[in-house]
């Protein structure tokens, strides 16, 4: 029987996309540099702009004062009206203090508390003249100044910054998200060469494998065709046949790992009774196999037949080991709704809760002996080749394990 090419998964990307993920990444790093620069220049331009339109209004705003003053000069004499000048200067946004020769202040919109403590208002008058020239008013033919303007300026620095900050709240959580991002796919692109190397390994190794296999097997089949002409029980040389026979089925399966291969509509019942035929002729005397798949209406799916047996060969190596040469194994296919599931439960020490998941990674292994990638391989099998399930359903230390095989039914199986 010509058996499927096996194809296993190249990982989650190829060299060429994990290149293209870390060429994405650095590219995002970049943009998000960029973006900030670009960011910090435009608002110091902007910010730039704006103090100097702000100074600009300002000054127009105390020159419009020296305005007013003057007009209240009519004839030398000035025509004061406190109420109004007071009114007007609410309204000016510049700090200012309009006062006379002997520091009397006329007009001013500073706080009361300024105004009202002569030592404060002599040191906010000083500070105000270091900031700004102040401007001085003069009345009458003698032009004798009357008035000094003096005005502060205004912080527009921390102004404009303040109204910037509003702009920049979301940024960092922005900044945050393409950090995640780029280390997101810097641990996909770490993980995929993993897996790479790990599928290498494996399938180099299979391949190896049914290599070594090759001269033994046919060296083996050559001794029994010696054996069935000799005087010895045929019966023997029956069943050592079927070992061959079921050897070779193995060697051929490493054989053809890393190739493609089909899913063809096949009748379930007969599928997983073959390989329980196979394994009850060779339990122990102690160990109790049943299966229900004969006595059940056939249930066809789309299986890889090769590789569907080389599941339940790995399931029920597991029970066997499990059980110790004493208890029963039941193997139990059935249909729930649109699924169709293969039990394959045992009476054995059973498994920890912790490890139900960790029993399917390459390398997990309780037993002594053995490279622990038999459920590996069936996971991979049954998830990437027939997109179905496998899982533990049932365990608990000393009362056995049930693991399910779940397949989708897809358009054609039935």
């Amino acid at each position: 029987m010509k058996l499927p090419r096996i194809t296993l998964p190249a990982g989650l990307f190829s060299t060429r996309r994990r290149t293209i993920v870390i060429v994405v990444g650095l590219v995002l790093v970049a943009l998000s540099l960029f973006y900030t620069w670009r960011i910090s220049v435009d608002m110091k331009h902007e910010d730039d702009m704006a103090i100097e339109k702000l100074r600009h209004d300002e000054r127009n705003a105390v020159e419009m004062w020296e305005d007013i003053l003057h007009t209240t000069n009519i004839g030398g004499q000035m025509i004061y009206n406190p109420e109004l000048m007071n009114q007007l200067a609410e309204h000016t946004n510049v700090p200012l203090i309009i006062a006379d020769e002997r520091l009397n202040v006329w007009v001013t919109n500073l706080p009361e508390e300024i105004v009202g403590n002569p030592e404060r208002l002599r040191e906010e008058i000083m500070l105000m003249s270091e900031k700004n020239k102040p401007i001085s008013v003069s009345y009458g033919m003698m032009n004798r100044t009357v008035f000094t303007i003096y005005f502060g300026t205004t912080d527009y620095e921390n102004l404009v910054s303040s109204a910037h900050s509003k702009a920049l709240v979301f940024f960092p959580y922005v900044q945050l998200i393409i950090v995640i991002l780029f280390a997101i796919f810097a641990y996909i692109a770490f993980a995929s060469t993993k897996q790479n190397e790990q599928n290498r390994v494996w399938v180099g190794l299979a391949k190896e494998t049914a290599h070594q296999l090759g001269t033994p097997t046919s060296s083996l089949l050559g001794w029994i065709e010696y054996l069935r002409d000799q005087p010895v029980d045929k019966m023997a040389v029956d069943e050592m046949s079927k070992d061959l026979a079921h050897l070779m089925k193995i060697v051929d399966r490493f054989s053809k790992i890393g190739s493609e291969t089909q899913l063809t509509p096949m009748n379930i019942n007969e599928v997983v009774g073959d390989t329980v035929m196979y394994f009850h002729r060779r339990i122990p005397r102690n160990v109790t196999l049943n299966y229900n798949g004969l006595a059940i209406a056939p249930i066809r799916v789309a299986i890889n037949s090769a590789l569907f047996e080389w599941v339940i060969e790995n399931l029920l190596k597991n029970s066997l080991d499990a059980l110790q040469g004493q208890g029963a194994i039941d193997v139990t296919i059935g249909e729930s709704g649109d699924e169709v599931y293969v039990e394959v439960s045992d009476t054995g020490k059973g498994i920890p809760k912790s490890n139900w998941t960790r029993i399917f990674e390459p390398g997990f292994t309780t037993k002594t002996r053995g490279w622990g990638l038999g459920l590996s391989l069936s996971r991979r099998i049954i998830e990437e080749y027939h997109k179905g399930k496998i899982a533990v359903v049932r365990s608990e230390p000393g009362n056995g394990t049930t693991i399910r095989v779940t397949l989708k039914r897809r358009d054609g199986d039935e």
